[in-house]
């Protein structure tokens, strides 16, 4: 017999949101400990785990138990193997590897939105090392701390590639630049997908090492150039399309329109500028953005903005917006395209 005044759906929905966390930290101890590293070599029973790995063997049990009940492993007999979506996305070398994103967000972003709370009275980032100026050219002047970084954003948007490729109509255009592009990751994605295209990555100097043993990895060394310098400051390169992808939104509203308008003063008549970030829309609420929006608060002072509002941007710096979409990633990003008439 049950008491039907009782809310019991959202009782349990809500008692399970509030210990969502430890989800969370199931999934980053197993990345952290190379577990599906491990399994990728074949299945595995607690003792070969313990030993392979150094765990004790006290928590161990309900660990993997975890893990499958989140459909991360599978268990037969006293065998633990991974999952496909284990397989696919969390051992080291796939092509869409979660790994590095996982563990940054295990060492940066965890504690970070502990403090949440806090943020929302003193409007702070709470990131141990908030961005802001010079904050870039700190980060890579340590050469081990900054491949940490940009491996984890290509981790993180391991997804946007592929999507960017087929989002903009690149048939028609020669060249393009990823301006703030990091190490080229997203650029070769493009590049790969249309051998029409040369590309660039325009960055601050101290990412060029990390630029051409990337590209010349992935066999595009020929085909993408490096561009140095800082984007307030320095003209930005001649090409086709600018492409400015998770940059606006670290800056204020006055900065972001000054980029589009330097990128508007860059291009030809018919270049095009694409802009993809973790926007907004009120009247289609997307939870993942809104997240998006919110670590970019704590980690930098930044945030997400609303699609309206960059259209309104580009419109303002001479360009006519063309496209827009909604992205398959992680953070659901938004993509449009503005056209320099």
């Amino acid at each position: 017999m049950t008491d039907d005044s009782v809310p019991y759906r959202d009782v349990i929905g809500l008692g399970r949101l509030n210990t969502a966390y430890a989800q969370s930290k199931i999934l980053h101890s197993a990345v952290e400990t190379r577990l599906f590293d491990l399994l990728a070599e074949g299945p595995a029973d607690e003792a070969v785990i313990a030993e392979r790995l150094g765990l004790h063997r006290r928590l161990l049990p309900d660990f993997l138990r975890a893990l499958v009940a989140l459909g991360l492993l599978e268990r037969t007999g006293d065998t633990y193997a991974n999952a496909a979506p284990a397989a696919a996305v969390l051992v080291s070398g796939t092509p869409y590897y979660l790994g590095d994103s996982v563990r940054a967000a295990a060492a940066r972003h965890y504690a970070m939105w502990g403090r949440l709370t806090e943020a929302l009275r003193d409007g702070a980032p709470k990131a141990d090392q908030a961005a802001g100026p010079g904050a870039f050219e700190r980060l890579y002047r340590n050469p081990e701390a900054a491949r940490w970084f940009l491996a984890h954003m290509d981790s993180a948007h391991a997804l946007v590639g592929p999507q960017l490729a087929e989002a903009v109509p690149w048939s028609r255009y020669r060249s393009f630049v990823d301006v703030g592009g990091a190490r080229g990751h997203i650029a070769a994605a493009v590049a790969a997908a249309h051998p029409h295209l040369t590309g660039g990555v325009f960055e601050l100097p101290a990412v060029r090492p990390f630029f051409d043993e990337h590209v010349a990895a992935l066999g595009l060394a020929d085909r993408l150039t490096f561009h140095a310098g800082d984007f307030f400051t320095t003209p930005l390169p001649a090409a086709d399309v600018l492409i400015f992808g998770h940059v606006l939104h670290d800056w204020e509203p006055d900065q972001r329109q000054l980029l589009l308008e330097r990128a508007y003063q860059a291009l030809a008549p018919g270049g095009a500028v694409v802009v993809y970030d973790q926007m907004l829309d009120d009247d289609e609420p997307d939870l993942a953005s809104v997240l998006g929006s919110l670590n970019v608060a704590l980690v930098t002072g930044g945030s997400e903005y609303l699609v309206q509002d960059c259209r309104g941007w580009m419109e303002k710096a001479g360009f006519r917006v063309e496209s827009g979409r909604r992205l398959r990633t992680i953070g659901s990003d938004y993509v449009l395209v503005g056209v320099k008439p």
